[in-house]
Order: structure tokens, then C-alpha cells, then sequence
């Protein structure tokens, strides 16, 4: 589906004090950014914010990044946060996730979140996966030894895509459910993405993954 485009969306973002537009600058110093020694989460194809925000204001001791490539998107996460109270431990990245090697130095990020990705479905298009080797492959590189991958999708063919792919990439499978709303155990402290709600209303079965490096 084509996203549409959202007039005054980078000029929003430019101005905006929680999204930092030259990231290289801080490679290996992003705790300088956040002015604290606190663990970095990360989620990649943030979307709207929402699973992000709740995240930040539940645990200030934790600080997050989101990456989102599309401006017409993240500009509703900025305008979320922009009218709440201000969440010191946020910020936000405006690129693609292939980019995240120029921006984070080796064991920098603690924690990876991967909601709802974009599943790709044709085969000649499973390296854009961001559960695909390729991309693990780039997480093992700003990811801490024992840093943890979370994984939560409605689609179940990417989410058996993606548990053969951990494997296959020499990650450990930690946990995994074809039905996270049904497991007590994986459902613990969850906060829902916009498309959790949206998906898990209709009954759809949500599923969820955890690997380590």
C-alpha cells in the first residue's frame, strides 16, 4: 500500500529536538546524547510511536531509539510526543535500517524490537526481510553479547520465515508463540503496537519471538 505523503513532515522533523539528524556524529557516545550511562533499546520500523512511548515512560532507567525510514510516518510519532509531558530517554532516527552500521559502534544497543515488519512475501525480496540473515547479521554487529531480539508479528509464514532464520544465522532461540495474547508466561508487561490492537480485535492470532546474540 502506498504511504501517503504528509506535507511539512521533515520540516516537522528537522525541528523537532527528539530526532537527531546526523547520527554518525554520535557513534560510540550515544550515551552522551541521553546525558546518563543507561542501557540502549532500540525498535527498527518504529511506525506511529505508540509501542515506543509506552515503552520510554514505563522505563526511565532504559533509553530508546526508534528508526523509522518514512518522515510521513515518524511525524505522527513526533507530534505524540511533542504534546505530551517531555520523555527525556527518547529519541528518533529518520533512515533506513541498512544504515545502522554508520551509526552505532560495536555492543552499543542492548535491545532490538521488531513489530509488525513489513513481511516481503515474494522470495526474491526475503534479504529485505528485517528478520532475514542479512539483517541479523547487521544487529550482531551494534548489538551487546547477550543482547536480545523481540519479535512480534500477525503474519505466520514471515514469523516461520523468521524462527528458521534465527536458527540458520547461529542466534539462540529464547522463546517463541504462535499466539502471545494466549501465553501467560510471553505476555507479561507486552505493550501492543497499533497494529497489535488493530490485528488482535479481529482475533487474529499475534506471534512472538525473543533471541539472543
Amino acid at each position: 500500500m502506498r504511504l501517503r505523503n504528509v506535507r511539512g513532515a521533515r520540516e516537522v522533523l528537522a525541528k523537532s529536538a527528539y530526532v537527531i539528524a546526523e547520527p554518525e556524529m554520535h557513534k560510540g557516545n550515544w550515551k552522551k546524547v541521553f546525558e546518563n550511562e543507561n542501557p540502549i533499546h532500540m525498535e527498527i520500523g518504529m511506525g506511529k510511536g505508540k509501542f515506543l512511548l509506552e515503552q520510554a515512560a514505563l522505563h526511565p532507567e532504559i533509553n530508546y531509539i526508534g528508526v523509522e525510514m518514512y518522515a510521513s510516518v515518524l511525524v505522527r510519532a513526533v507530534q505524540k510526543l511533542e504534546g505530551l509531558p517531555e520523555i527525556p530517554n527518547i529519541r528518533f532516527l529518520n533512515f533506513p535500517a541498512e544504515q545502522l552500521e554508520k551509526f552505532f559502534a560495536p555492543e552499543e544497543v542492548e535491545k532490538i524490537y521488531l513489530n509488525f515488519s513489513d513481511p516481503w512475501p515474494k522470495a526474491r525480496h526475503a534479504k529485505r526481510r528485517l528478520t532475514s540473515p542479512v539483517f541479523l547479521k547487521r544487529y550482531e554487529k551494534i548489538l551487546k553479547r547477550g543482547g536480545i531480539l523481540e519479535f512480534k508479528t500477525d503474519n505466520k509464514p514471515l514469523f516461520e520465515y523468521s524462527l528458521e532464520s534465527v536458527k540458520e544465522s547461529g542466534w539462540e532461540l529464547l522463546a517463541y508463540t504462535f499466539d502471545l495474547h494466549g501465553d501467560k508466561v510471553m505476555s507479561q508487561g507486552n505493550v501492543m503496537t497499533e497494529y497489535e490492537q488493530k490485528f488482535s480485535g479481529q482475533g487474529q492470532a499475534i506471534c512472538k519471538l525473543a533471541a539472543v546474540r
